[in-house]
């Protein structure tokens, strides 16, 4: 384990987890196994103080993060969060988790990792571009196109990105696109990004049912989750002819086992901010989500969700990673033990970075692809990266995930190893 004096090493804390992974993969990397402390710690850990004028005239302080987790492979790439509950030790595992995520499907990228301990919905939209702004400011001096480069993701959207981008740019006194991605398509956005991630998980699910015979035609699936990543994946297996039978959301939790009308649940998601209420559904216990008959387990919220106990209650064979980190270690045993074959997080989610990748290249090119073309390679990069992996967990016998992460590590260290230390 780390000797990091101000993290939360307990079990199920996300960087105790993150940790559990690379002990597990590290007998698998030959002789760079003399570089893994490396992957044990971030590289640059940057603590802001926010502080805003609020409407009414007072001053509200708010804390802020901006962690490198490794920049061995090239800048810094991870999203920026705005969550009551984000801390340092989150921010953490999330960079490192996007090391490892560049890293598997080959993207030329460090992993990074924001966010601001905040509850957005409580802020007005002019306090909200306040905060946004302020903490750009304060992150400036570590981030840039080829430093280091947010994107969305909790509570962060396109118009996030844009005044984060602005407020950059303003501050080193030329227009950079490149230094976020995920922005509104008139200001350097690429086209199939908001549902990347989504499709992502859709890509790799598919990929997967083949592999074990899954047939997705009237296939059941569960979605915890239902923000971006959830509902774009949900509205694709619907679209392959599965049926969703069960979602869950910070709303509450519906279940059907015909099949939730997608037509009729996203306009109500849309106007009522989550799918509690819905019509063609029955309201049920968020915790009874757990036992819910399906075929497919989507996990799409946050971290630390499936421990021991629910590992053994999910009645699914395939469960798809769309959130960061939602399995613990333990609750990936009970699984591996059960037969429940388990995609991911580190590869299942990659959609939206990989798209983010193409955004960043589009913008430094000032040449745009089409929805198509965008899509065409995203699958393309997702299916050849899964291929590898798979090759990996065959030869070693061993489990997706630890191949995952053999992979990823071994070029993380390579680059490590061939770049030297300096001085």
């Amino acid at each position: 384990m780390s000797t990091l004096s101000y993290v939360d090493e307990s079990p199920s804390s996300p960087w105790a987890t993150y940790l559990a992974q690379v002990d597990r993969v590290v007998p698998y990397l030959g002789p760079l196994a003399r570089w893994a402390e490396t992957l044990k710690r971030c590289k640059r850990a940057l603590i802001v103080d926010v502080p805003i004028e609020l409407d009414d005239g007072s001053v509200a302080h708010f804390e802020g993060f901006r962690v490198q987790h490794n920049l061995s492979r090239g800048p810094g790439k991870g999203g920026v969060r705005y969550h009551p509950d984000v801390t340092l030790e989150e921010v953490m595992a999330l960079a490192a988790w996007m090391s490892i995520k560049n890293a598997a499907v080959n993207l030329p990228y460090g992993g990074a990792k924001g966010g601001i301990r905040v509850e957005p919905k409580k802020l007005s939209t002019k306090e909200l571009e306040r905060l946004t702004r302020r903490y750009t400011s304060e992150i400036g001096i570590i981030i840039g196109p080829q430093q280091d480069i947010p994107a969305p993701d909790v509570n962060t959207n396109a118009q996030i990105m844009a005044w984060m981008m602005d407020t950059y740019s303003m501050n080193v006194g030329a227009t950079a696109t490149g230094v976020v991605t995920g922005k509104p398509i008139h200001l350097g956005g690429s086209l199939g990004r908001v549902k990347a991630t989504g499709r992502g998980v859709f890509v790799t699910g598919r990929e997967a049912a083949r592999r074990i015979n899954l047939n997705l035609q009237g296939a059941r699936v569960a979605v915890q989750g239902f923000g971006n990543v959830g509902s774009s994946a949900a509205e694709l297996f619907h679209g392959s002819g599965a049926k969703i039978v069960a979602a869950q959301d910070h709303t509450g939790t519906i279940a059907n086992p015909h099949g939730l009308d997608m037509a009729t649940l996203m306009p109500h998601v849309r106007e009522t901010g989550g799918v509690a209420g819905f019509a063609g559904a029955e309201s049920m216990d968020n915790e009874a989500f757990w036992d819910v008959e399906c075929d497919i387990l989507i996990p799409a919220a946050l971290e630390s969700q499936i421990d021991a106990a629910r590992a053994r209650r999910i009645k699914a064979r395939l469960v798809l990673e769309g959130a960061n980190g939602p399995t613990l270690p333990v609750g990936d045993d009970v699984l591996g033990d059960r037969g429940i074959l388990v995609v991911p997080d580190v590869i299942c989610n990659a959609g939206g970075v990989t798209v983010s990748y193409f955004e960043w290249v589009q913008d430094f090119s000032s040449f745009f692809w089409t929805e198509d073309e965008i899509n065409l390679r995203l699958d393309k990069i997702m299916v050849g990266a899964l291929r590898r992996i798979w090759d990996t967990a065959d030869q070693h016998k061993i489990s997706l995930r630890t191949a995952t992460f053999a992979v990823a590590c071994e070029r993380i260290l390579m680059a490590r190893q061939e770049r030297g230390l300096y001085p």
